[in-house]
Parts: C-alpha cells; sequence; structure tokens
C-alpha cells in the first residue's frame, strides 16, 4: 500500500470538509481548535449515532495536530465503514472526527414500531419494526429538540432541549469546550437534567478519533493507564501487546490491521480514568482525565485512528442532574527515529 498517497488523500479530505460545513474556531494562544457546529440541514455530521456537538474536527499545538477526518469520503449506502482501494470509506452514523460523545439509547425497549426513543445529543428518533436497535443504522429523527449555541474566543457552549410528550422522556443537556489560559488542555464540561417523566438510565463515552499527525498508529506509540490492564481478548500479538499497565504498539498499522481489546482491571475510583497516548515517532502526547469512574473500558485502532473508548453509567430521576467532565492535556516529547 502507498502510505503516502493514503495521507495526501487525507490531508485534502479535511481541507474540503473543513470549507463545506459551518464551523467555529477557539483558541488561546496555546492551542487552537476548530469545531463543526449541529446543524440538520447543511452540518458535517448529521447521523444518529454520536452527539452532534463538540465535534473537533482540527486541534493544533506546537505543530502537531492531533484530529482529523478516518475517513477518506461517507457513502450512504455503507453501514459502518469499508476499505475501497487506498480508501477507507464511512457510513453516515460513523463518519465524524474528534473527541465525540456517544450516548445509548433510551426508551427503546418500550417504544413500539413507529414510536419514539431518545438519542442525547442527537433527538428523539423514529423507531422501525426491527428487533434490536443498531446504532449503526440511520433512523428517522423525530425530533431534534432545539439547539443553542455560545461562542466566545476561548470556549463554545451548546444545549439542547427536547421534550418528547409521546414517550414520556426530556432532558437539558449542556456541554462546554473550553480552552484553559495559558495551558494546552482542553476541558469538556457536560451536564444532563433529566426534565421528563421518567426515570433515564444509560451510558456514555467519547470515542476519541485520535488521528495525530495525519500518521498510521504504530511503534512506539503506547497508551498508558493507572491500573494493571486484564482483558478477555487481547489484541494481536503481532501487532501490539499488554505490558501491566500499557498497550504498547510492535508495529506502524496498515492495510486492514486492527488493534482492538476491552480492557479490566480498573477499581470503582475516578482515579482509575485515566489515558495516556505518546508518540515517540512523532514526539507528540496526550493525556486524558475525568472525574467519574469507569463502567468499561475499550480501545480501537486502524491504520487511520486510534481510539481509546471510557464509559461513565448516567442515572438520573425526574427532576435530577447528572455532570461529569474531561480534560483533554496535550504537549511534546523528544522526537525519536522516524
Amino acid at each position: 500500500m502507498n502510505i503516502t498517497l493514503v495521507l495526501t488523500a487525507m490531508a485534502a479530505c479535511a481541507v474540503l470538509l473543513a470549507a463545506d460545513f459551518p464551523s467555529a474556531e477557539i483558541a488561546n494562544g496555546q492551542i487552537r481548535a476548530k469545531i463543526y457546529l449541529p446543524d440538520r440541514q447543511a452540518g458535517y455530521y448529521r447521523g444518529t449515532r454520536f452527539d452532534w456537538s463538540g465535534v473537533v474536527y482540527s486541534l493544533q499545538y506546537k505543530g502537531h495536530n492531533y484530529y482529523g477526518p478516518w475517513v477518506q469520503r461517507m457513502d450512504p449506502k455503507v453501514r459502518d465503514f469499508v476499505y475501497e482501494g487506498p480508501d477507507i470509506v464511512g457510513g453516515p452514523c460513523s463518519s465524524t472526527a474528534g473527541p465525540v460523545d456517544e450516548f445509548g439509547q433510551v426508551g427503546w425497549e418500550e417504544a413500539k414500531p413507529g414510536g419514539s426513543f431518545i438519542k442525547i445529543g442527537v433527538g428523539a428518533l423514529r423507531k422501525g419494526d426491527e428487533g434490536s436497535y443498531d446504532n449503526y443504522r440511520l433512523y428517522e429523527i423525530a425530533d431534534p429538540g432545539k439547539w443553542t449555541i455560545v461562542r466566545h474566543r476561548d470556549s463554545i457552549f451548546f444545549t439542547q432541549e427536547l421534550a418528547d410528550s409521546s414517550s414520556g422522556y426530556g432532558y437539558l443537556y449542556r456541554k462546554t469546550l473550553h480552552l484553559v489560559k495559558g495551558k494546552p488542555e482542553m476541558v469538556l464540561e457536560h451536564s444532563l437534567k433529566n426534565t421528563g417523566t421518567r426515570p433515564i438510565r444509560t451510558t456514555v463515552y467519547n470515542h476519541n478519533f485520535l488521528v495525530l499527525d495525519n500518521q498510521p498508529p504504530g511503534a512506539p506509540l503506547v497508551i498508558t493507564v493507572p491500573f494493571q490492564i486484564r482483558t478477555e481478548r487481547p489484541p494481536n500479538k503481532e501487532l501490539a501487546e499488554i505490558r501491566g499497565n500499557q498497550i504498547v504498539y510492535l508495529k506502524t498499522l496498515e492495510g486492514r490491521d486492527v488493534v482492538t481489546a476491552p480492557l479490566q482491571g480498573f477499581s470503582d475510583s475516578p482515579g482509575d480514568n485515566q489515558i495516556r497516548i505518546e508518540s515517540k515517532k512523532l514526539g507528540a502526547g496526550m493525556k486524558i482525565t475525568s472525574d467519574r469512574p469507569l463502567a468499561r473500558e475499550n480501545l480501537w485502532s486502524i491504520r487511520s485512528v486510534i481510539a481509546m473508548e471510557p464509559f461513565v453509567a448516567i442515572a438520573i430521576g425526574p427532576g435530577t442532574e447528572f455532570q461529569w467532565t474531561s480534560t483533554y492535556s496535550y504537549y511534546t516529547l523528544p522526537a525519536g527515529p522516524k
């Protein structure tokens, strides 16, 4: 495979996408981030899987870019993603970028065909006659709720309000992306208030689509967590291996290589909800710190992206609110051999 050709296509894709969709930019003198905005008619992401707010498609720090599209193009006929020649082609529900949240569906089980269920950050969706929920399926949006966006120089604030009388579910969802003054840090603050008549029980995780400098993940990239990792399905031993509290990549991913593993061994302390990803080859790293305990955690990566997925459980009754915060710190490392 011609890696140079693939990376050139990815870079060109990023430029084209940035020019075509509603977006905003925030900066603090240390880092500069570009964000796609929720827009039902013209937005970059209009799938029904991920939260529409806070889609960071570029974040630059000291010459490094941490985010960008992990697919070369999108095809509505594709379910998740497929390989077509040198391209990775994504479906409408999976083709997004950056640190994006996905909430579990709410109300699917009790909804009848034609009735509605909830995806927080998307809205009320119309249930079909299929037997089980499919997060890769593009569902009809029965009610997108009301989005409000407030922009500042170094932050952006999203609010989504939804009241679905047919299902009894309703919520007020707030999300802020804030760049810390004088530091290469981005803070994601979330709050979810249950404004309906039914309890909300779900999970949320950030997919963390890391596309570091448009380079494929590979040796000597290292992922570090605070706990000793256990897993029932270790990664392909030719591509990566677990060493205590680290996952170490052994070769650069190419073709249809995939590194994936569910991580176990964490405690119920929020202190275990930390992730550090470092590439000495590129001379760049990042750390993600969250203030809620892990419900579960997964790693998934292919040749265009690496994603650590920390899940948090949510259970809120009517009139109550749940809050959580994640801090993203970006830094450089002494560059190693190319």
